[in-house]
């Protein structure tokens, strides 16, 4: 899995192997500039938090190649159970950088960013564990898009969300396929040609988001979400998580065929006996949380 998903991400972790010179007086030394996400783990749970408040922590091609890096370090590790994406102030984000998106910049930098921006997108539901999206304050565009993109999001009752590119010559199409999955396709498509923003009540009601909590509660709220997906199989977890996504694309008959085939394989794996035995001898589960077959 991390393979495949490192190859999409060629370049990311390439590091210079010199270092620049050091000027001016030994007791001066260079301030280093705060980084643009934050990535810390404990007990399963991976946090990254968006860490460029005063852009409003746009999505820049920096700050979208800097997630992706954060969402694929370790990513088949057993340690890594759920990520958590937050922000720090009160914006999550602002969504594209429009100052990287001028002619100066070029049609060739234009599809780099936006090519980045579906990979980072599709990241999200394509990788092994669950990922949280943990909203406190204004998310639009892509930043928007990015709330859609994660399997949970919990907000709080003051956020909004709000596709608002039409107002700025720029219909949120990219956000639109993220959105568009989420919420019924009139009520995107009111977001998509006004832009008005709608609030964290109503994104519940219409499927953006999965929970509205008081903002001294927020991440009380997440992080009980996260250490209840802790509980589970890692590998239970990622089966169950592909395969909502692949059932999702495909017809009625067809899904049922795929979701009864994973049952199946389910039930073959060490994990998913070890959970059938607890239940029926009353005991809580040992998981291995290793994809091993109990039987053919």
């Amino acid at each position: 899995m991390a393979r495949s998903l490192l190859c999409k991400a060629v370049g990311v972790f390439r590091l210079s192997g010199t270092s620049p010179p050091l000027t001016g007086p030994r007791f001066c030394s260079r301030t280093e500039p705060e980084p643009l996400t934050v990535r810390q783990q404990n007990n399963g749970i991976r946090q990254i938090i968006l860490n460029n408040p005063k852009k409003r922590n746009a999505l820049s091609l920096s700050m979208l190649e800097s997630l992706r890096e954060n969402l694929l370090a370790d990513v088949d590790s057993e340690d890594l159970r759920v990520v958590v994406i937050s922000a720090r102030g009160p914006v999550f984000s602002s969504g594209h950088d429009l100052k990287e998106l001028t002619s100066a910049q070029g049609r060739e930098y234009h599809t780099k960013v936006f090519h980045t921006c579906a990979e980072v997108m599709t990241l999200i539901q394509d990788i092994p564990v669950p990922v949280i999206a943990m909203v406190n304050g204004v998310a639009t565009a892509a930043g928007c898009q990015l709330v859609a993109s994660c399997d949970v999001a919990v907000a709080t009752e003051k956020s909004t969300f709000a596709t608002p590119g039409v107002d700025v010559g720029l219909f949120c199409s990219t956000p639109a396929v993220a959105i568009g999955r989420a919420v019924p396709r009139k009520v995107a498509m009111e977001m998509l040609l006004t832009g008005t923003p709608i609030s964290a009540r109503d994104a519940l009601l219409h499927g953006l988001i999965s929970r509205v909590v008081a903002e001294e509660r927020l991440e009380e709220e997440t992080l009980a979400i996260a250490r209840r997906v802790c509980r589970a199989s890692r590998p239970v977890v990622a089966l169950g998580k592909a395969t909502f996504q692949r059932q999702m694309a495909q017809g009625r008959d067809a899904a049922y065929t795929t979701a009864s085939k994973v049952m199946v394989d389910n039930l073959a794996l060490r994990d998913g006996q070890e959970g059938i035995r607890a239940f029926i001898e009353k005991r809580k589960p040992v998981w291995s949380n290793k994809a091993e077959k109990a039987h053919d």
